[in-house]
């Protein structure tokens, strides 16, 4: 019962490929372990099960781990994107965008030039 309620967090998990993950039920409460690529991925996961339980549910014990600590994502651009387009997604705000281009100086040279397929770090602010 309480597993269908937050079926939606555990395919995430599977999509993001959670590692070492372990799903167990334990009186009325489900209890959800793993360890995810990045902060990015950790945070996903947390706004869903609050979508679903709210800021502090009781029903769900959720411990995810970080294996990537060093950086808070990492991003393959896809056609049409800009940094400020990127940053707005990570950050909520379009002006982080010097941020991801600092963190990329080995990559880039203009902060208006990105192409396809290139993997960004997007930092940890």
């Amino acid at each position: 019962m309480i597993k269908a309620k937050y079926q939606s967090v555990l395919d995430l998990g599977q999509k993001l490929n959670i590692q070492d993950g372990d799903v167990s039920e334990e009186n009325g409460t489900l209890k959800i372990k793993g360890v995810a690529n990045t902060q990015y991925e950790k945070n996903l996961l947390w706004d869903e099960i609050k979508e679903i339980g709210g800021d502090n549910p009781s029903d769900i014990m959720a411990d995810i781990k970080v294996s990537d600590t060093s950086v808070y994502h990492r991003h393959t651009v896809k056609g049409g994107e800009s940094l400020s387009k990127i940053a707005k997604h990570y950050y909520g705000d379009p002006m982080k965008y010097k941020e991801i281009f600092e963190a990329n100086k080995n990559i880039l040279k203009n902060p208006d030039v990105i192409h396809p397929d290139q993997e960004l770090i997007i930092p940890n602010l």
